[in-house]
């Protein structure tokens, strides 16, 4: 039996995670993953798994928030559809391999890699940067090259994937909106290939917890799932009542915090 504190936190982190994705448009994974990391240690999961369960386990988790947004957006005519045909085939190969990649890689190099994502990302935040649109859409192949690229990196710090497509879509002049919605629909494809690539790749790996499924942590999906689709309602809700350019400034000091974390956990547990 898994303790009922543990349990509480998965629901705490996922009511944390549904709220700031709801609040600032961003995934959870640059949440999920140092938390995860920290929970899996203090349970006394084998050293050696618990970076690569914690990105399968997110990756698992953004499914259904996934979905849930791409439904909303599409309710708002805000996904281009075309688009998303396109990237998204690119988008399975680069999440789906990249995924073996990364359990084949070390926990060490593998933090490294996320906390440096991480910091850039923060500072992105802090800064405000957007790119400026200037140039079109590319066609098919490079739309394909693209994806396997966000794809990739997408898996190996195990998030939907928005970080990179709205900006991408953003310089390549489509509307804002429009990019966050199909940015959305994109982290679906993203968050399925990634979970299955983390599943199959970790199936037969030796120490992992009970409940496990690869890489996939079947009770912390569970839970995170059932608060973040109940949270990020509430988040988008109050994106216009709060102060969501404060916010998302003291959201990127979170992120280094949680970056430096994690680091915490693997190089010095």
């Amino acid at each position: 039996m898994i303790d009922i504190q543990w349990l509480l936190a998965y629901l705490l982190l996922g009511s944390a995670v549904g709220f700031f994705a709801g609040l600032l448009g961003i995934g959870g994974g640059t949440i999920m993953v140092p938390v995860l990391a920290t929970l899996f240690a203090l349970q006394g999961f084998t050293p050696e798994v618990i970076v690569h369960l914690a990105l399968g386990t997110s990756m698992a988790s953004i499914v259904l928030t996934s979905l849930s947004s791409m439904r909303t957006h599409h309710a708002h005519g805000a996904v281009l559809w075309p688009v998303v045909w396109r990237i998204a085939p690119g988008i399975v190969v680069g999440t789906f391999g990249t995924a073996f990649i990364a359990a084949a890689l070390p926990a060490k190099p593998l933090t490294l890699f996320f906390a440096v994502f991480v910091v850039l990302i923060s500072m992105q935040m802090l800064r405000n940067a957007r790119p400026k649109p200037s140039r079109q859409l590319p066609g098919v192949a490079m739309l394909s090259l693209v994806g396997v690229f966000i794809g990739g990196i997408s898996a190996l710090v195990a998030i939907g994937g928005g970080s990179l497509s709205v900006p991408f879509l953003s310089w390549c002049n489509v509307k804002l909106q429009q990019a966050i919605g199909t940015s959305a629909a994109i982290g679906l494809p993203i968050a399925v290939a990634g979970a299955l690539g983390y599943l199959v790749s970790g199936w037969q790996f030796p120490g992992l917890p009970a409940y496990s499924f690869g890489y996939v942590y079947l009770p912390a999906v569970v839970f995170i799932a059932i608060c973040s689709i109940l949270t990020a309602p509430l988040g988008a809700k109050l994106t216009h009542r709060l102060p969501v350019a404060t916010l998302k400034k003291l959201f990127a000091l979170l992120l280094l915090l949680l970056a430096g974390k994690m680091l915490h956990t693997v190089f010095m547990p």
